[in-house]
């Protein structure tokens, strides 16, 4: 899943599908510099998504509960030459006869990002596009449970493994080596769709991905797509709580079939969808949007 454009760029982005949480948000405190949380802290909402990530073997079996089911039916996919996990709108050719491949997002989906949302809640910061590229560098992002299996498991069988990233562009070298260094199959350029990937005939709005499937259903079958956002399947046309459902009602059969949701609490298009998409407004006042969202009944 992946945050990587100004906050500028947003209201483009939901026009053409999920975005990660944009960069332009309020400068987070330098979580390297300061080992202590602050004497006073807010109320943070990230800290139980995070301890739960990182902490509880319920988020691991979901993952590998997951990855498990989506291996034990990619074979029947292969076999059967009608099967396509692509929507109809990302489809550009006939997907017959073409080569098949599994399509992965990157972040929260096969690589761990964990230590870098619990570094903003060590400093009592937020999502800045500096701190984030620092930790991309690192290479240090874990496999999640169940993703070098199930890939490597793919690749044994003929099936091409894509992963589609929304990192920005010059974090494209790293993040490769990331997947390599933790087990995943990486062949080539045409493995990795970054950012900064151009598709001929088809423009990139903001850190959709539409583009990006387009360009794959030109040379392959896919077979599965596997991602921790909406916009990681289909286009979001508003990012709201019923727009999101909206474009996820008519897949709602391919769900557990051709494509597998993992879970991510702790960022997300979801998010913003709660304070009206609203990145510039002060951070209280998005907290507050988000309680007054809940329900009580």
């Amino acid at each position: 899943m992946s945050r990587q454009l100004a906050a500028a760029l947003l209201a483009l982005a939901l026009l053409g599908g999920c975005a990660t949480p944009p960069p332009a948000r309020p400068v987070a405190l330098a979580h390297q510099a300061r080992s202590a949380a602050p004497a006073n802290p807010a109320a943070d909402d990230d800290l139980n998504a995070v301890a739960w990530s990182q902490t509880a073997i319920e988020h691991d079996l979901i993952y590998l509960q997951t990855y498990r089911d989506a291996q034990s039916r990619l074979l029947a996919a292969l076999h059967d030459p009608d099967w396509d996990a692509l929507p109809k709108n990302d489809r550009m050719a006939p997907s017959r006869g073409l080569k098949p491949a599994v399509v992965l997002d990157v972040d929260e989906t096969v690589l761990d990002n964990s230590p870098y949302q619990a570094r903003l809640i060590r400093s009592g910061g937020e999502y800045n596009e500096a701190d984030w590229a620092a930790w991309c560098k690192e290479e240090a992002a874990r496999a999640l449970p169940g993703a070098v299996q199930f890939t490597r498991f793919a690749a044994s069988h003929g099936i091409a493994v894509i992963y589609i990233s929304n990192r920005a562009q010059d974090l494209d070298q790293v993040t490769l080596a990331n997947l390599r260094k933790v087990g995943f199959p990486v062949s080539g350029t045409q493995s990795f769709l970054g950012l900064g990937t151009f598709v001929k005939g088809c423009e990139q709005v903001g850190t959709e991905k539409t583009c990006r499937r387009q360009l794959i259903s030109r040379r392959y079958r896919v077979l599965m797509q596997i991602g921790d956002q909406i916009g990681d399947f289909v286009d979001v046309i508003a990012n709201t709580a019923a727009g999101r459902r909206q474009a996820m009602n008519p897949y709602l059969d391919w769900v557990g079939r051709r494509w597998f949701v993992l879970p991510n609490a702790t960022y997300g298009s979801w998010e913003p969808a709660l304070f009206n998409n609203d990145w510039t407004a002060p951070r209280e006042r998005r907290r507050k949007q988000k309680i007054d969202a809940l329900r009580y009944h």
